[in-house]
């Protein structure tokens, strides 16, 4: 491994080499491979443009992240900027390395967006994206090329499970009562967090390398010591997939609504929709206890499941409510 550190360390200097220019640049890239970012286009594209491809980008993202984190748990690998002071820290992360969430849920999201539209222009952007969403987190100096080349690889992978497995999938949920689905949705983002806390005891032994810490510490001043072991990722993503999920099958029972339409009301749509969110996360967030806890773990859940059912059940009802949107059965104005 210290090999590979090595030589991951000589190709983010030589990237970084290439100069300051393209920091802002090499910043949008990141950005757009951030969850913050699939979190703000997904509900979009299920409120304003096709709600079977927003819950299919949700649901790919969501088991993306899953999965990212039990590798990053399980093989606990650095990032260049705590293993080296060479290197030059664009940004601050916390967590283990490897693989590039970034470019394993880029490689998700577009990967399964360019199968799905079937568009050669689409593909192209689509590659695109993803290649300079990895070249920016080299560059940004928060991973390893093996972690990048890791992330593709496991991203169009989990593409190729979701298109092979979904339709049976899909398929077995509309057969059973919606009770008794809801319930099998619930053990599933049950087990993530099972998961993720066997994975967390298992590797509970290890110790992060004191120059790892100091590295880090060196880089960013300001920011809290590392905690790559930390738990909100993953009860975010576990409480978001039971609630969004639970959310699309309960309206789906109800005849769903319809994301076409003028583009004024889109729009209208997704303001009204983020504003939700927005109260949600910052008025419920704030007065939830600290996560440390099983109480504030518990409470975390349920106001992620909250997010989850707004944006896939709720919303859509206060857009049928108040005529921002048609129902699915009904024509829908032409745009």
């Amino acid at each position: 491994m210290n090999y590979l550190y090595e030589l991951g360390i000589s190709v983010v200097l030589m990237v970084q080499n290439l100069g300051e220019w393209i920091l802002v640049p090499m910043k949008v890239f990141s950005f757009i491979g951030s969850a913050e970012f699939y979190l703000l286009i997904m509900p979009f594209l299920y409120w304003s443009i096709d709600t079977a491809l927003g819950i299919r980008i949700g649901v790919i993202l969501l088991f993306s992240d899953t999965f990212n984190y039990y590798l990053k748990v399980g093989l606990h690998t650095g990032r260049p900027f705590w293993v080296s002071s060479q290197v030059e820290g664009y940004a601050f992360e916390s967590s283990f390395g490897m693989p590039s969430a970034h470019a394993q849920n880029s490689a998700a999201v577009f990967g399964l967006l360019a199968a799905t539209l079937k568009r050669r222009w689409v593909w192209v952007l689509s590659i695109l994206l993803i290649f300079l969403i990895g070249i920016s987190r080299l560059y940004l100096a928060v991973h390893f090329p093996q972690d990048v080349l890791l992330g593709w690889l496991i991203g169009f992978f989990l593409v190729w499970i979701f298109l092979r497995f979904e339709k049976p999938v899909t398929a077995w949920f509309s057969e059973q009562s919606l009770p008794l689905a809801v319930l099998v949705l619930f053990v599933i983002s049950i087990s993530i967090l099972i998961v993720g806390l066997l994975l967390r005891s298992i590797a509970s032994g290890w110790q992060i390398p004191i120059a790892w810490l100091e590295n880090a510490r060196l880089a960013f001043p300001e920011e809290e010591p590392l905690n790559p072991f930390g738990f909100s990722g993953l009860l975010l993503t576990s409480g978001v997939f039971f609630g969004l999920s639970a959310g699309a099958l309960w309206l789906s029972t109800r005849g769903g609504f319809n994301a076409q339409g003028r583009w004024g009301r889109r729009v209208l749509r997704y303001l009204v929709g983020v504003v939700g969110v927005a109260i949600l996360w910052f008025g419920l967030g704030s007065i939830l206890p600290d996560q440390g806890n099983i109480p504030g773990y518990v409470l975390s859940y349920i106001l992620y499941a909250v997010i989850g059912i707004w944006i896939s059940a709720l919303a859509p009802l206060v857009f049928l409510r108040f005529k921002l949107a048609e129902p699915k059965i009904s024509e829908a104005p032409a745009a």
